[in-house]
């Protein structure tokens, strides 16, 4: 029986194995090393991927989100670190993560720069969904970096690589900061930084497992004592990412189970032929059913009310909403939407009132225009026409009776001494120059 059972265990392992597979040690080593650095074409490539989740992200759009995380550098640096912890090369962690730190500040500033300047301000959900991560963006980020450190480190890679760089979605959250930044929440900032570290974290530690399962070999530059300390920070820092998530899936699964504890109960000993439940929630220790159509009798709430410890809702006073007091609820939103219409009613008719007001005060605007500008000319019409003591400027709109074109001009109503008169010269000279000096396309002179 013994032999059997190691008989299995070898089988189970051969199949587990993953030696035969494993690529050349120094050339995955090399291949890592290489996408640690950002410069020159991986920046321009960061920056333009940013660009594209953000819009993404700000039109809803999860096919555009896709592609920046297809495209996105991000991973070099993050399975940089796990490899350097894993392997214990201290140059490789300080330049992957220097190149982290820079990458990251690039993306966090270019998409805050996007969400400055677009004209479309409002949170959409694949966006908000990246202001709450919990455990199961650690199991996410954990599995994918596990999946993309064994990809990278055997032969025949296939189209895992992708894979990783869309399930472990390190582009959304960082544009979700820069979101928060750029709208001043800070919130969202903390939330979906919070998501771009819990990813970070635990797909190097994914990728420091992985080659450690391989047996890559360490460098010899660090004693025991040292290598252990090392792997405590490690350990620690896992730890202390893992515990808001932690506190955060505690939180969603509770929400979680007592809805369908309420869920349950509502179907359980409230639902009847007749009867439509309209909508079930708990308000402080209170739990609101509203029902419409046949109402549910005093005594089958009694029971209901006796039955709610077997739903795990002991803590609950049950109240339902029905007949009458249903009534008055859809009539009080009938009157909300009413009020609601006729504010949008006041609205558009206070719009349409500014909107007359404004050409009023335009049309007032021409008549004082011209009532200054007949001030402003007396003195040198004193001056040029001795014979005239007085002028009055006006805009005239002329609607013939025989034709439907109306003809628009200004009206020079002149008066002279009553023992001067103006020559037909005269007139002709002061109807040129009124014309002129008031600027106007066309202009009649009225004399009295």
């Amino acid at each position: 029986m013994n032999f059997d059972l190691k008989n299995l265990a070898g089988h189970v392992s051969d199949y587990f194995n993953l030696q035969p597979d494993k690529d050349d040690e120094q050339a995955i080593i090399a291949q890592i090393s290489s996408g640690v650095s950002f410069r020159g074409a991986n920046l321009w490539v960061l920056i333009f991927a940013i660009f594209i989740a953000s819009l993404g992200l700000n039109v809803n759009s999860t096919a555009v989100i896709i592609g920046a995380m297809l495209i996105s550098p991000l991973m070099g640096p993050i399975i940089g670190m796990g490899l350097a912890v894993g392997i214990n090369d201290l140059e490789l962690l300080k330049r992957s993560a220097k190149n982290y730190g820079v990458a990251s500040l690039i993306s966090v500033l270019t998409a805050t720069v996007y969400f400055f300047l677009t004209p479309l301000g409002e949170a959409q959900s694949e966006l908000l969904a990246r202001t709450s991560p919990t455990l199961y963006d650690v199991l996410i980020a954990f599995c994918g970096g596990a999946a993309g450190i064994i990809a990278l480190c055997t032969r025949g890679k296939g189209n895992v690589i992708p894979g990783v760089a869309i399930a472990t979605a390190l582009m959304p959250p960082l544009c979700t900061a820069g979101y928060g930044l750029a709208t001043g929440h800070l919130l969202y900032f903390l939330g979906a930084f919070y998501l771009f570290f819990i990813n970070t974290v635990f797909i190097a530690l994914a990728t420091y497992l992985g080659v450690r399962m391989m047996h890559f070999k360490r460098s010899d530059f660090m004693d025991s004592d040292m290598t252990r300390k090392s792997s405590r920070v490690v350990m620690g820092i896992v730890v202390l990412t893992m515990i808001p998530a932690l506190v955060m899936t505690i939180g969603i699964v509770r929400r979680s189970f007592f809805q369908n504890n309420v869920n349950k109960f509502v179907k359980n000993e409230l639902a009847q032929k007749g009867t439509q439940i309209l909508s079930s929630e708990a308000d402080g220790s209170v739990l609101n059913i509203v029902a419409v159509g046949r109402e549910i009798g005093a005594e089958s709430q009694a029971e209901a009310q006796r039955r709610m410890a077997q739903y795990g809702l002991e803590d609950y006073e049950l109240k339902v909403i029905q007949g009458v007091q249903t009534d008055s609820l859809l009539q009080l939103n009938t009157q909300v939407a009413q009020l609601n219409t006729t504010r949008e009613a006041d609205r558009q008719r206070l719009v349409e009132l500014s909107a007359e007001a404004a050409q009023l005060n335009q049309q007032l605007s021409v008549y004082a225009r011209y009532d200054d500008l007949a001030a402003e000319i007396r003195p040198e019409l004193s001056a040029l026409f001795p014979q005239v003591t007085a002028i009055g400027l006006t805009p005239v709109v002329e609607a013939r009776i025989d034709s439907l074109v109306q003809s628009r001009y200004v009206a020079a109503i002149v008066t002279t001494a009553k023992s001067a008169t103006l020559t037909h010269a005269e007139r002709q000279r002061l109807h040129d120059w009124l014309k002129a000096r008031v600027q106007a396309d066309s202009l009649v002179v009225i004399g009295r």
